[in-house]
């Protein structure tokens, strides 16, 4: 099984999150809580069901990710580009992607 993080959009300003091991909503991806097993995504997707419900968060997603020596890195350009940042100015205090890291 491939390790899977569980990402989302917040509500208020659409800015990508992940969830972390306290349950929280966080905006750096490196935070987020890898799960490892079935019963772990299946928990991770239950929470983000629960997060859509409760209006905290939209866009609501399990994505695959691996571990590199220490650091996660998503599988997919769209999630690298959503971990690292926008490709483009985009909101106070958020700058773009670095390009490095959302090559493929």
């Amino acid at each position: 099984m491939v390790d899977k993080v569980l990402t989302a959009n917040r509500l208020d300003d659409g800015i990508a999150v992940w969830l972390n091991a306290n349950g929280e909503w966080v905006t750096s991806f490196q935070e987020a809580l890898v799960a490892r097993h079935a019963e772990a995504v299946a928990a991770l997707e239950e929470i983000g069901k629960k997060s859509y419900a409760d209006n905290l968060v939209v866009d609501v997603a399990v994505v695959e990710v691996q571990e590199t020596n220490g650091r996660l890195w998503p599988l997919r350009l769209r999630e690298r580009i959503r971990a690292q940042g926008p490709t483009m100015e985009y909101a106070p205090g958020y700058k773009p992607a670095d390009p490095e890291f959302i090559a493929v």
